[in-house]
């Protein structure tokens, strides 16, 4: 905490990296991502918006081309990724998520929506429900800044 951030503000920040953890186990519990690392889940996020090259993912992951290599290599070899040539430049490879883990990505993300709609669903007053959804517009706001 710095000198100069109020008490209350330093243990709200505290308690809200708190319920993310916990809420973020609690969504791997309801659909388990499977052995990927995180930095073939990053991988993965990234090739939902498109094809990519490895030097593309590299580069916006921060890192050197050869330290892409082995992730790249272990996302083909667990089906997750499949490449084809690039049409622009044939020399590349465009790199895509196959139709199946696309298919499997999908499926646990409705996993944890069904778990998180029947929690707020059930265990939340509609007033209490309110009162989230004022609290996600503010956490919008710190995401954005």
């Amino acid at each position: 905490m710095s000198s100069d951030t109020p008490p209350f503000a330093s243990a709200l920040a505290h308690d809200l990296r708190a319920n993310f953890r916990a809420l973020k186990r609690r969504f791997r519990e309801q659909a388990p991502a499977g052995e990927l690392t995180p930095a073939q889940i990053a991988v993965v996020n990234r090739l939902e918006g498109g094809p990519s090259t490895a030097s593309a993912l590299a580069r916006a992951e921060g890192m050197r081309p050869q330290s892409m290599g082995p992730i790249i290599a272990a996302l083909d070899s667990a089906g997750v990724i499949q490449g084809r040539p690039d049409p622009s430049d044939g020399r590349q490879t465009l790199l895509s998520l196959t139709d199946l883990y696309r298919e499997q990505l999908n499926a646990r993300r409705e996993a944890r929506q069904d778990w998180l709609e029947g929690i707020i669903a059930t265990r939340l007053s509609p007033e209490e429900q309110q009162v989230l959804a004022q609290a996600n517009a503010l956490l919008r706001r710190i995401v954005e800044s």
